[in-house]
């Protein structure tokens, strides 16, 4: 008897070690994998949130949180809403995303039907619906990479003045349009005409140097 109930009491030690070192095991998984979201999240820049937003589907609001802070129409998929340092909160639907910009369709009843450039460090907030969140934090795969996510500001803003293009640029300043005469390392020259008119030097009515960072959005005319 006493041989039996001492191999019952190390049977039970045994088990009581096996399952605490299970747990223990377990928890430290949990943590581990933890620190490694917390890790990839840190990594994550505001150009992987926009891009993965634009690749989220529409997502309705939830009728027991009240209505959105959202005061305009409402969005379908793909489409961001982005608060300039202006103050202004536009609706943009991307269509490219390049290293520090990104080009979409204007969706506000003023400029709808517009092409933009929107520089990423113009970008004063995104306003999100609860259910976008986890979609935006996904991770963008490297395969995914393409040669426009290389190209920079500086280069689709000396396209659209070899273009001799008809735009607005809008600053914090104000908007400006006219057509981009040149591309410095961090500046352009514009010449200010009447929306819609061509860049001619009799309806040209000032020339502006203009900070790369001061462009808040480039509306195409």
């Amino acid at each position: 008897m006493r041989a039996n109930f001492g191999t019952v009491r190390w049977d039970n030690l045994f088990d009581d070690l096996e399952g605490q070192l299970e747990h223990e095991l377990h928890a430290e998984e949990i943590d581990l994998r933890a620190e490694e979201e917390r890790l990839r999240l840190g990594r994550l820049s505001l150009r992987n949130r926009l891009t993965n937003l634009a690749r989220t589907p529409a997502v309705a609001a939830d009728p027991r949180k009240g209505s959105e802070p959202w005061t305009g129409s409402v969005p379908g998929a793909g489409v961001l809403r982005i608060v300039l340092a202006t103050g202004e909160t536009i609706a943009v639907r991307p269509t490219t995303f390049g290293r520090d910009w990104l080009a979409g369709d204007l969706l506000d009843s003023v400029s709808a039907g517009s092409q933009c450039v929107l520089p990423l460090a113009a970008v004063a907030g995104v306003v999100l619906r609860r259910g976008e969140i986890p979609g935006s934090l996904g991770t963008e795969p490297e395969s995914a990479a393409r040669v426009v996510d290389r190209i920079g500001l500086a280069f689709v803003l000396r396209d659209l003045c070899r273009r001799r293009s008809n735009l607005e640029v809008h600053t914090r300043a104000g908007v400006l349009p006219g057509t981009i005469d040149r591309v410095g390392r961090d500046h352009i020259d514009l010449a200010l005409h009447a929306p819609g008119t061509l860049r001619r030097e009799a309806e040209v009515h000032q020339y502006r140097i203009v900070p790369v960072g001061e462009i808040q959005l480039v509306r195409l005319a």
